[in-house]
């Protein structure tokens, strides 16, 4: 591991929890899981704001290292509910993501660790 990344506003979190928001492993940056928090560590009850600002957070994130979702070679994403709102959750993802895409994985889970949270996203990019 080369070196962590942790944006300003997830010191806290990385402070408490111990966990590194992304890691550079490599020629790769490697992102923990993000789920849709606000800036206030809220979550929306709105689906399609939800997965927007997780979106948004990884976008964030990236920008951190240099790098967007263009540099993106895989995602997994966790749902609580996927049947039910893959649909929805495709729309936002292809807001943000074009072709070539990356490698996905989808897994439907019973619960995540925030609250009121419906999608954990982690994903690998390429640095350039």
């Amino acid at each position: 591991m080369t070196r962590t990344i942790v944006p300003a506003w997830m010191q806290p979190m990385h402070d408490t929890y111990h966990f590194s928001p992304a890691v550079i492993d490599g020629e790769h940056l490697r992102c923990s899981g993000m789920i849709g928090l606000r800036p206030d560590l809220t979550v929306s009850e709105d689906l399609t704001e939800q997965f927007t600002q997780a979106f948004e957070n990884l976008r964030e994130l990236l920008a951190e290292a240099g790098l967007g979702f263009a540099d993106v070679t895989e995602m997994t994403s966790y749902h609580v509910g996927l049947a039910a709102h893959i649909e929805q959750f495709c729309a936002v993802k292809d807001a943000f993501m074009s072709a070539p895409y990356p490698a996905w994985t989808a897994v439907g889970i019973s619960e995540l660790a925030s609250p009121g949270a419906a999608v954990e996203i982690q994903i690998t990019a390429r640095l350039r």
